[in-house]
């Protein structure tokens, strides 16, 4: 028999950002005792994942080894690669072990002892549960931290705008043309407002780009950040510190983390704007947590924090103490 470890949970993830991002927000909500485990399977198994093929433990290659008992109570993961290896977790373990997966696993959400999906990707089921964005770790103490980090920001003359630049999304490219209006949108805005601008880029975001940014913020007070040689990512400190932020329309997890702040949110509307998230604008619109870059709004706004709730609601719905 498989016993239980003393790590009550592993988090799973294909190491990309925004997966490890979620999956270790949950994971630190309802316990401090994790093991993060990265998995990139091998073809054909990535080709197909989270769906079976035969000879599931050659999928693993180097990773095998991280994924023998003693299992832990709980299997968090988020990503295709990730929903594969929970599967397989909850599989091995016979069931002991407890697994959640974040985001539409593609299959039927019974493979997993839970799915927690935001609800503009349609999935329903009896153990599905839905946040309106993607989870994340922004409280009050985690904008307190950003802003220690960037004490220099507060030099910066207000109302500081911070502005979180995204860029290709699941094949879709990022338009140069939209990027260039979103970019004179924010000049516009400056202009009414002044201040102060706060500028990052993501991984994401196309090189060719990058000149553009840089000169649409060319002699502007506040700072630019396109990469790891203008020093460290100030995305913490942006967040922290902005009164007011301004998101390209492509990127859930960043839409979602700047409603965190409680500070008002912008984006623009492209024409390339559909499906899901078409689905997630309204819904954040709707909510009152998402304005055009134009518009007038109060100060301060409701902050969506999910997580906390979330965890709430899977420890619920699992039994956990």
């Amino acid at each position: 028999m498989n016993t239980l470890s003393h790590e009550s949970c592993w988090v799973v993830t294909d190491g990309a950002a925004g997966n490890r991002r979620q999956a270790l927000a949950l994971a630190e909500a309802l316990t401090p005792s994790i093991r993060e485990i990265i998995v990139q399977l091998r073809a054909p198994w990535s080709w197909l994942a989270p769906r079976n093929l035969p000879g599931a433990r050659l999928a693993l290659g180097r990773n095998e080894d991280s994924l023998l008992p003693p299992w832990p109570k709980l299997a968090i993961g988020c990503g295709r690669q990730a929903a594969w290896t929970t599967r397989q977790i909850r599989r091995w373990s016979g069931g002991r072990c407890l697994t959640v997966q974040i985001l539409d696993p593609r299959i039927d959400p019974a493979h997993w002892d839970l799915v927690v999906t935001p609800r503009h990707d349609g999935l329903h089921g009896d153990n599905v549960l839905h946040s309106l964005g993607s989870l994340n770790p922004i409280d009050d103490a985690w904008l307190a931290d950003g802003r220690d980090a960037f004490v220099q920001f507060a030099m910066l003359p207000r109302p500081r705008l911070g502005v979180l630049i995204g860029g290709d999304r699941h094949g879709t490219p990022f338009d140069p043309a939209e990027a260039d209006a979103f970019l004179a949108a924010i000049r516009t805005r400056h202009a009414l407002d002044g201040g102060s601008v706060l500028v990052a880029v993501s991984r994401r975001t196309p090189a060719a780009i990058l000149p553009r940014i840089r000169e649409a913020f060319a002699g502007l007070p506040g700072m630019v950040w396109t990469g790891s040689a203008d020093g460290a990512n100030p995305y913490p400190g942006i967040l922290g510190w902005a009164d007011r932020l301004v998101v390209t329309p492509d990127s859930v997890n960043m839409l979602s983390e700047a409603c965190a702040t409680g500070c008002p949110v912008h984006t623009t509307v492209p024409a390339s704007l559909r499906g899901k998230l078409a689905r997630f604008h309204d819904e954040l619109r709707a909510a009152g947590l998402l304005h055009d870059i134009d518009a007038n709004t109060p100060a301060t706004q409701a902050p969506l924090r999910e997580t906390a709730v979330i965890a709430k609601e899977v420890a619920r719905h699992l039994g956990l103490g």
